[in-house]
Protein backbone atom coordinates (compact mmCIF):
# COMPACT_ATOMS: atom_id res chain seq x y z
CA UNK A 1 0.00 0.00 0.00
CA UNK A 2 2.85 2.56 0.78
CA UNK A 3 4.58 1.37 -2.29
CA UNK A 4 1.55 2.18 -4.44
CA UNK A 5 1.23 5.74 -2.17
CA UNK A 6 4.19 6.60 -3.09
CA UNK A 7 4.32 5.35 -7.17
CA UNK A 8 0.97 7.34 -7.20
CA UNK A 9 2.18 10.79 -5.34
CA UNK A 10 5.36 10.54 -7.20
CA UNK A 11 4.01 10.22 -10.81
CA UNK A 12 2.15 13.08 -9.85
CA UNK A 13 4.83 14.99 -9.27
CA UNK A 14 6.66 14.46 -12.24
CA UNK A 15 3.48 15.27 -14.47
CA UNK A 16 4.11 18.95 -13.11
CA UNK A 17 7.54 18.85 -15.06
CA UNK A 18 11.23 17.86 -14.00
CA UNK A 19 12.27 21.26 -15.98
CA UNK A 20 9.60 23.60 -15.47
CA UNK A 21 10.20 25.97 -12.82
CA UNK A 22 6.78 27.92 -11.44
CA UNK A 23 6.88 31.86 -10.19
CA UNK A 24 3.79 32.25 -7.55
CA UNK A 25 2.84 34.29 -4.90
CA UNK A 26 2.46 31.19 -2.71
CA UNK A 27 5.38 28.53 -1.92
CA UNK A 28 4.53 25.20 -1.88
CA UNK A 29 6.49 23.95 1.28
CA UNK A 30 6.50 26.40 4.01
CA UNK A 31 9.20 26.59 6.69
CA UNK A 32 11.05 28.77 9.23
CA UNK A 33 9.76 31.97 10.92
CA UNK A 34 8.09 33.38 7.91
CA UNK A 35 4.44 34.71 8.99
CA UNK A 36 1.62 33.81 6.83
CA UNK A 37 0.34 37.34 6.39
CA UNK A 38 3.83 38.11 4.79
CA UNK A 39 2.54 35.62 1.82
CA UNK A 40 -0.88 37.29 1.84
CA UNK A 41 0.25 40.58 1.02
CA UNK A 42 2.78 39.45 -1.87
CA UNK A 43 1.51 40.55 -5.53
CA UNK A 44 0.22 38.15 -7.93
CA UNK A 45 2.62 37.41 -10.60
CA UNK A 46 1.34 39.38 -13.78
CA UNK A 47 1.51 38.78 -17.62
CA UNK A 48 3.64 41.82 -18.10
CA UNK A 49 6.18 39.98 -15.66
CA UNK A 50 5.66 37.01 -18.19
CA UNK A 51 6.99 39.32 -20.56
CA UNK A 52 9.67 40.73 -19.27
CA UNK A 53 11.03 37.10 -17.90
CA UNK A 54 10.87 36.08 -21.55
CA UNK A 55 12.88 38.56 -22.61
CA UNK A 56 15.54 38.84 -20.01
CA UNK A 57 16.15 35.05 -19.30
CA UNK A 58 18.38 33.06 -20.83
CA UNK A 59 18.34 29.78 -19.30
CA UNK A 60 14.35 29.28 -20.10
CA UNK A 61 12.96 27.83 -23.59
CA UNK A 62 9.18 29.58 -22.85
CA UNK A 63 7.34 30.75 -20.58
CA UNK A 64 3.14 30.77 -20.07
CA UNK A 65 0.69 32.47 -17.62
CA UNK A 66 -1.90 30.56 -16.00
CA UNK A 67 -4.64 30.72 -14.22
CA UNK A 68 -7.86 28.17 -13.08
CA UNK A 69 -11.36 28.71 -12.29
CA UNK A 70 -13.19 25.69 -10.63
CA UNK A 71 -16.55 24.18 -10.05
CA UNK A 72 -17.96 25.59 -13.57
CA UNK A 73 -20.91 24.15 -15.70
CA UNK A 74 -20.39 23.92 -18.97
CA UNK A 75 -23.28 23.52 -21.19
CA UNK A 76 -23.92 22.34 -25.05
CA UNK A 77 -27.50 22.39 -25.93
CA UNK A 78 -29.30 20.57 -23.13
CA UNK A 79 -26.27 18.65 -22.17
CA UNK A 80 -24.36 19.91 -18.93
CA UNK A 81 -21.34 19.13 -17.26
CA UNK A 82 -20.74 19.84 -13.76
CA UNK A 83 -17.27 21.26 -12.05
CA UNK A 84 -15.15 21.71 -15.02
CA UNK A 85 -12.21 24.16 -14.32
CA UNK A 86 -11.75 26.69 -17.24
CA UNK A 87 -8.17 27.43 -17.52
CA UNK A 88 -6.82 30.52 -19.18
CA UNK A 89 -3.27 30.26 -20.89
CA UNK A 90 -0.67 32.39 -22.91
CA UNK A 91 -0.21 31.14 -26.33
CA UNK A 92 3.10 28.66 -25.41
CA UNK A 93 1.32 26.36 -23.08
CA UNK A 94 1.80 23.77 -25.26
CA UNK A 95 5.39 24.17 -25.47
CA UNK A 96 5.73 23.60 -21.79
CA UNK A 97 2.78 21.37 -21.18
CA UNK A 98 2.87 17.64 -22.72
CA UNK A 99 -0.03 16.77 -24.15
CA UNK A 100 -2.35 14.95 -26.97
CA UNK A 101 -5.07 15.95 -28.76
CA UNK A 102 -7.66 13.14 -29.98
CA UNK A 103 -9.01 15.93 -32.53
CA UNK A 104 -8.70 19.35 -33.87
CA UNK A 105 -5.62 21.65 -32.76
CA UNK A 106 -4.32 23.84 -30.45
CA UNK A 107 -4.49 27.89 -30.80
CA UNK A 108 -3.44 30.03 -33.60
CA UNK A 109 -1.01 32.73 -32.73
CA UNK A 110 -3.47 34.87 -34.06
CA UNK A 111 -6.28 33.32 -31.93
CA UNK A 112 -4.31 33.76 -28.63
CA UNK A 113 -3.49 37.40 -29.20
CA UNK A 114 -7.21 38.68 -30.51
CA UNK A 115 -8.77 36.62 -28.01
CA UNK A 116 -11.33 34.69 -30.35
CA UNK A 117 -14.12 32.61 -28.35
CA UNK A 118 -12.33 29.63 -29.06
CA UNK A 119 -11.37 26.71 -26.53
CA UNK A 120 -10.24 23.16 -26.26
CA UNK A 121 -11.94 20.85 -24.06
CA UNK A 122 -10.38 17.92 -21.76
CA UNK A 123 -11.56 14.05 -22.41
CA UNK A 124 -14.08 13.96 -19.84
CA UNK A 125 -16.05 17.34 -20.81
CA UNK A 126 -16.04 16.52 -24.39
CA UNK A 127 -17.54 12.92 -23.74
CA UNK A 128 -20.23 14.82 -21.07
CA UNK A 129 -21.22 17.05 -23.78
CA UNK A 130 -21.31 15.68 -27.11
CA UNK A 131 -21.64 11.50 -26.27
CA UNK A 132 -18.55 9.91 -28.24
CA UNK A 133 -19.16 12.31 -31.49
CA UNK A 134 -17.19 15.09 -32.67
CA UNK A 135 -16.69 18.19 -31.00
CA UNK A 136 -14.80 20.24 -33.21
CA UNK A 137 -16.98 23.32 -34.53
CA UNK A 138 -19.56 23.02 -32.14
CA UNK A 139 -20.30 25.28 -29.23
CA UNK A 140 -20.36 25.68 -25.41
CA UNK A 141 -21.62 27.84 -23.15
CA UNK A 142 -19.34 28.82 -19.91
CA UNK A 143 -19.43 31.66 -17.66
CA UNK A 144 -22.28 32.72 -19.77
CA UNK A 145 -20.26 32.99 -22.70
CA UNK A 146 -20.50 31.00 -26.14
CA UNK A 147 -17.20 29.94 -27.07
CA UNK A 148 -15.96 27.55 -30.21
CA UNK A 149 -14.78 24.27 -29.75
CA UNK A 150 -11.68 23.73 -31.64
CA UNK A 151 -10.10 20.71 -30.60
CA UNK A 152 -10.16 17.70 -27.26
CA UNK A 153 -7.56 16.48 -25.12
CA UNK A 154 -6.45 13.06 -24.88
CA UNK A 155 -7.69 11.37 -22.04
CA UNK A 156 -4.97 11.75 -19.36
CA UNK A 157 -6.41 10.16 -16.15
CA UNK A 158 -6.40 11.58 -12.71
CA UNK A 159 -3.99 12.59 -10.97
CA UNK A 160 -3.20 13.52 -6.95
CA UNK A 161 -1.82 16.63 -7.99
CA UNK A 162 -4.72 17.60 -10.14
CA UNK A 163 -2.55 18.14 -13.38
CA UNK A 164 -4.57 16.15 -15.38
CA UNK A 165 -6.16 17.98 -18.45
CA UNK A 166 -9.82 15.53 -18.47
CA UNK A 167 -11.92 18.08 -17.14
CA UNK A 168 -10.66 21.20 -18.27
CA UNK A 169 -12.09 23.81 -20.62
CA UNK A 170 -8.49 25.62 -21.75
CA UNK A 171 -9.19 29.19 -23.26
CA UNK A 172 -6.96 31.88 -24.34
CA UNK A 173 -5.32 34.24 -21.75
CA UNK A 174 -7.13 37.13 -23.91
CA UNK A 175 -10.54 36.43 -24.10
CA UNK A 176 -10.50 34.95 -20.50
CA UNK A 177 -9.02 38.19 -19.10
CA UNK A 178 -12.45 39.67 -20.06
CA UNK A 179 -14.86 37.32 -18.46
CA UNK A 180 -12.51 36.35 -15.06
CA UNK A 181 -10.46 38.53 -12.94
CA UNK A 182 -7.11 37.25 -13.69
CA UNK A 183 -5.67 39.65 -10.76
CA UNK A 184 -7.79 38.14 -7.98
CA UNK A 185 -6.48 35.79 -5.30
CA UNK A 186 -9.12 33.44 -6.05
CA UNK A 187 -7.70 31.61 -9.11
CA UNK A 188 -4.33 32.22 -7.77
CA UNK A 189 -2.03 32.83 -11.52
CA UNK A 190 1.10 31.82 -12.08
CA UNK A 191 4.00 31.69 -14.22
CA UNK A 192 5.48 28.30 -15.64
CA UNK A 193 8.37 28.61 -17.05
CA UNK A 194 10.17 25.51 -19.21
CA UNK A 195 14.43 25.31 -18.58
CA UNK A 196 16.45 24.96 -21.46
CA UNK A 197 18.14 21.47 -22.17
CA UNK A 198 21.62 21.32 -20.36
CA UNK A 199 20.89 24.42 -18.30
CA UNK A 200 20.40 23.46 -14.55
CA UNK A 201 17.24 23.69 -12.76
CA UNK A 202 19.15 25.72 -9.69
CA UNK A 203 20.41 28.10 -12.09
CA UNK A 204 17.90 28.91 -14.14
CA UNK A 205 15.79 29.57 -10.86
CA UNK A 206 18.58 31.92 -8.99
CA UNK A 207 17.62 33.41 -12.40
CA UNK A 208 14.25 33.97 -12.26
CA UNK A 209 14.35 35.34 -8.69
CA UNK A 210 17.00 37.77 -9.99
CA UNK A 211 14.91 38.96 -12.67
CA UNK A 212 11.65 39.08 -10.43
CA UNK A 213 13.86 41.31 -7.56
CA UNK A 214 14.63 43.19 -10.30
CA UNK A 215 11.36 43.78 -12.06
CA UNK A 216 9.82 44.57 -8.41
CA UNK A 217 12.77 46.83 -7.33
CA UNK A 218 13.71 45.14 -4.18
CA UNK A 219 16.54 46.08 -1.90
CA UNK A 220 19.29 43.79 -1.32
CA UNK A 221 17.85 43.69 2.44
CA UNK A 222 14.79 43.35 0.93
CA UNK A 223 12.69 39.48 1.66
CA UNK A 224 11.36 37.85 -1.73
CA UNK A 225 7.62 39.19 -2.22
CA UNK A 226 6.88 36.09 -4.98
CA UNK A 227 7.90 31.76 -4.47
CA UNK A 228 10.51 30.04 -6.99
CA UNK A 229 8.36 26.56 -6.85
CA UNK A 230 9.69 23.15 -8.76
CA UNK A 231 9.14 19.33 -8.13
CA UNK A 232 12.28 18.53 -6.76
CA UNK A 233 10.65 20.82 -3.58
CA UNK A 234 7.86 18.36 -3.68
CA UNK A 235 10.03 15.23 -4.11
CA UNK A 236 12.19 15.97 -1.78
CA UNK A 237 9.61 16.15 0.91
CA UNK A 238 7.82 13.06 -0.57
CA UNK A 239 11.21 11.24 0.16
CA UNK A 240 11.27 12.25 3.79
CA UNK A 241 7.68 11.38 4.23
CA UNK A 242 7.34 7.69 3.03
CA UNK A 243 10.51 7.20 4.53
CA UNK A 244 8.88 7.73 7.55
CA UNK A 245 6.00 5.49 6.61
CA UNK A 246 8.38 3.37 5.87
CA UNK A 247 9.62 3.19 9.61
CA UNK A 248 6.27 2.81 11.01
CA UNK A 249 5.25 0.20 8.50
CA UNK A 250 8.64 -1.79 9.26
CA UNK A 251 7.17 -1.44 13.33
CA UNK A 252 3.49 -2.50 12.56
CA UNK A 253 4.77 -5.00 10.09
CA UNK A 254 7.37 -6.11 13.13
CA UNK A 255 4.66 -7.16 15.59
CA UNK A 256 2.82 -9.44 13.23
CA UNK A 257 5.97 -11.00 12.79
CA UNK A 258 6.91 -11.42 16.24
CA UNK A 259 3.26 -12.85 16.70
CA UNK A 260 4.10 -15.81 13.82
CA UNK A 261 7.70 -16.43 14.90
CA UNK A 262 6.41 -17.43 18.50
CA UNK A 263 3.35 -19.34 16.38
CA UNK A 264 6.32 -21.17 14.22
CA UNK A 265 8.36 -21.83 17.40
CA UNK A 266 5.36 -22.91 19.38
CA UNK A 267 4.49 -25.36 16.35
CA UNK A 268 7.83 -27.19 16.26
CA UNK A 269 8.46 -27.46 19.63
CA UNK A 270 4.99 -29.35 19.81
CA UNK A 271 6.24 -31.37 16.51
CA UNK A 272 9.66 -32.20 18.58
CA UNK A 273 7.40 -33.34 21.59
CA UNK A 274 5.95 -35.57 19.51
CA UNK A 275 8.07 -36.89 17.47
CA UNK A 276 10.82 -37.52 20.51
CA UNK A 277 10.23 -41.46 20.13
CA UNK A 278 10.96 -41.12 16.81
CA UNK A 279 14.26 -38.91 16.78
CA UNK A 280 15.72 -42.01 19.18
CA UNK A 281 15.45 -43.99 16.93
CA UNK A 282 17.08 -41.78 14.17
CA UNK A 283 19.97 -41.39 16.43
CA UNK A 284 20.02 -44.95 17.49
CA UNK A 285 20.33 -46.18 13.98
CA UNK A 286 23.14 -43.38 13.85
CA UNK A 287 21.90 -40.14 12.67
CA UNK A 288 24.12 -37.20 13.84
CA UNK A 289 22.89 -34.00 15.85
CA UNK A 290 23.26 -31.76 12.70
CA UNK A 291 21.04 -34.33 10.37
CA UNK A 292 18.49 -33.83 13.21
CA UNK A 293 18.68 -29.98 13.50
CA UNK A 294 19.24 -29.80 9.65
CA UNK A 295 15.67 -31.94 9.35
CA UNK A 296 13.33 -29.71 11.65
CA UNK A 297 15.06 -26.54 10.49
CA UNK A 298 14.15 -27.45 7.20
CA UNK A 299 10.21 -27.81 8.18
CA UNK A 300 10.34 -24.71 9.80
CA UNK A 301 11.26 -22.97 6.55
CA UNK A 302 9.46 -24.64 4.54
CA UNK A 303 6.13 -24.20 6.86
CA UNK A 304 6.37 -20.41 6.73
CA UNK A 305 7.43 -20.05 3.07
CA UNK A 306 3.86 -22.13 2.79
CA UNK A 307 2.64 -19.57 5.06
CA UNK A 308 3.96 -16.45 3.25
CA UNK A 309 2.73 -18.03 -0.43
CA UNK A 310 -0.57 -18.34 1.04
CA UNK A 311 -0.65 -14.61 2.51
CA UNK A 312 1.18 -13.34 -1.34
CA UNK A 313 -1.70 -15.04 -3.22
CA UNK A 314 -4.23 -13.27 -0.58
CA UNK A 315 -2.79 -10.15 -0.98
CA UNK A 316 -2.37 -10.77 -4.80
CA UNK A 317 -6.43 -11.12 -5.00
CA UNK A 318 -6.74 -8.07 -2.51
CA UNK A 319 -4.78 -5.98 -5.28
CA UNK A 320 -7.09 -6.97 -7.66
CA UNK A 321 -10.26 -5.90 -6.12
CA UNK A 322 -9.26 -2.60 -4.71
CA UNK A 323 -7.95 -1.69 -8.38
CA UNK A 324 -10.76 -2.48 -10.08
CA UNK A 325 -13.47 -1.73 -7.43
CA UNK A 326 -11.63 1.96 -6.01
CA UNK A 327 -9.49 2.97 -8.85
CA UNK A 328 -6.35 2.56 -6.96
CA UNK A 329 -3.62 1.18 -8.74
CA UNK A 330 -2.50 -1.27 -6.31
CA UNK A 331 0.49 -3.56 -7.73
CA UNK A 332 2.20 -6.87 -6.03
CA UNK A 333 5.61 -6.03 -7.30
CA UNK A 334 8.40 -8.15 -7.81
CA UNK A 335 10.58 -6.72 -5.14
CA UNK A 336 8.03 -7.34 -2.58
CA UNK A 337 6.85 -11.22 -3.49
CA UNK A 338 10.85 -11.98 -3.06
CA UNK A 339 10.98 -9.55 0.53
CA UNK A 340 8.15 -11.45 1.86
CA UNK A 341 9.51 -15.07 0.64
CA UNK A 342 13.05 -14.16 2.36
CA UNK A 343 11.60 -12.56 5.45
CA UNK A 344 9.25 -15.64 5.82
CA UNK A 345 12.37 -18.29 5.42
CA UNK A 346 14.18 -16.01 8.06
CA UNK A 347 11.59 -16.36 10.57
CA UNK A 348 11.51 -20.15 10.01
CA UNK A 349 15.28 -20.44 10.95
CA UNK A 350 14.86 -17.90 13.50
CA UNK A 351 11.62 -19.55 15.33
CA UNK A 352 12.31 -22.95 14.54
CA UNK A 353 16.34 -23.09 15.94
CA UNK A 354 15.59 -23.85 19.17
CA UNK A 355 13.33 -26.36 18.56
CA UNK A 356 15.63 -27.85 16.58
CA UNK A 357 18.67 -27.82 18.86
CA UNK A 358 16.51 -29.01 21.48
CA UNK A 359 15.72 -32.29 19.34
CA UNK A 360 19.21 -32.58 17.55
CA UNK A 361 20.35 -32.80 21.84
CA UNK A 362 17.80 -35.60 22.87
CA UNK A 363 19.77 -38.56 24.33
CA UNK A 364 18.56 -41.60 22.40
CA UNK A 365 17.79 -44.18 25.37
CA UNK A 366 15.50 -41.33 26.48
CA UNK A 367 13.98 -40.48 23.66
CA UNK A 368 13.21 -43.77 22.60
CA UNK A 369 11.77 -44.58 26.40
CA UNK A 370 9.81 -41.75 26.00
CA UNK A 371 6.62 -43.07 23.84
CA UNK A 372 8.26 -47.05 24.59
Amino acid sequence: MVDAMENNVRSSVESLGDRTVYVQKWPWIFGGDYPWWKYWQRPLPSVKEMHELANRAKSIEALSFEAAVNGQTVKYQSNNVENATVMIVSHDFNKIKSFELTEGRYFTESESNSGRPVTILGSSVAEGLYNHTSAVGKQITVLDRKMEVIGVFKEEGKSLMGTEMDNTVVIPINFGRNIINIRSDRIDPYIKAKVKEGVSIQYASDELKSIMRSLRRLRPVDEDNFSINQSSLLSNNITSIFSTLDIAGIIIGGFSILVGGFSIANIMFVSVRERTHQIGIQKSLGAKNYFILMQFLFEAVVLCIIGGLVGLMIIYILTLIITYAADFTLTLTLKNISLGILISAAIGLISGFIPAYSASKLDPVEAIRTNG
